[in-house]
């Protein structure tokens, strides 16, 4: 990953080098390696796909802050808030450009397939949540809009893993159905950390798609507790959200018992993950996959 910007202009190389070294559990590779592991796929090809896979993920977020206004993602500064919003996008494009060249390295026609039908489905959904998703409470438009910013990604990790493995087309999508579990799983736990996590353990504002007006599932499940909250109902008329009302929000929705809810959800489709992973061969890899499983709703950032 590091040496796609060698010997590119020495600002692009070292913005680079800034987002690679910012953090991240990098667990979209580690799914994508465990995956091919575990069904016995090419493990050089499989380390070109997971590279591949994080360097999309890596330009989907530079792209996301530049969109968000966001000054900070794990606790370090953005590329946008250090640098113009052209230079930004540039760079943006310059790490999509080398993800997909990463992914043709893999020499399948079937993987780059399913790679820019997984960045169509993302970019729709950006679109579709700058557009229509705000101030909506919908429980489908929440589904769609985690699928295509997360669910979709952990999709491409364990499906084209899949595709670089001795294993026949049902075996395929059976894969992609976990990956499609752990994915929804891992946005919904995200969502209940946007809640209860503190800004210094998550790396960035609590409440940040509050603040936007974007309704996440432990506020679908207050509103259904407190269907004629007046702080709700302000937010959701696209009036002005202070922050006092942000912060009457956020603490109404810690103490009503609606993030247990969804953490509830999260489980039930992490649970739906491990049956699907019963169905692989047994050994090291299908164990790593189960306890990162568990780990997406123990984990607190």
């Amino acid at each position: 990953m590091r040496a796609q910007a060698e010997n590119r202009h020495p600002d692009l190389e070292a913005a680079c080098k800034h987002l690679l070294s910012s953090g991240g559990k990098r667990v979209r590779p580690a799914l994508a390696l465990l995956t091919g592991g575990m069904l016995a796929g090419d493990q050089e090809r499989l380390i070109t796909l997971a590279a591949a896979i994080e360097m999309l993920h890596t330009a989907t977020l530079v792209h996301d802050d530049l969109i968000d206004g966001a000054l900070l993602r794990r606790g370090i500064a953005t590329l946008n808030s250090q640098w113009s919003p052209a230079a930004t996008v540039l760079t943006g494009d310059f790490i999509f450009s080398t993800a997909a060249r990463l992914a043709a390295e893999t020499n399948s026609v079937a993987v780059m397939r399913l790679f820019s039908e997984t960045l169509s489905t993302i970019v729709n959904g950006e679109i579709t949540q700058l557009f229509t998703s705000r101030g909506l409470a919908s429980r489908e438009n929440y589904e769609q809009r985690i699928y295509a910013k997360t669910a979709s990604l952990f999709e491409l990790a364990t499906a084209s893993a899949a595709l670089l493995s001795p294993v026949s087309a049902e075996t395929v999508e059976t894969a992609r159905s976990f990956g499609n579990a752990i994915g929804m799983a891992f946005q919904i736990v995200d969502d209940v950390l946007d809640f209860t996590g503190e800004q210094i353990t998550v790396g960035k504002p609590v409440a940040s798609d509050l603040r936007q007006g974007l309704i996440t599932l432990p506020a679908l499940y207050y509103l259904e507790l407190v269907p004629d909250d007046p702080d709700m109902a302000q937010l959701l008329s696209g009036n002005h959200a202070g922050e006092a009302l942000i912060q009457r929000l956020v603490h109404s929705i810690r103490v009503s018992g609606a993030t247990r809810r969804a953490m509830a959800e999260a489980e039930a489709h992490i649970a739906q993950a491990h049956a699907i992973l019963g169905g692989f061969p047994d050994g090291v890899h299908r164990r790593a996959l189960e306890d990162l499983a568990d780990y997406f709703v123990r984990r607190e950032l």
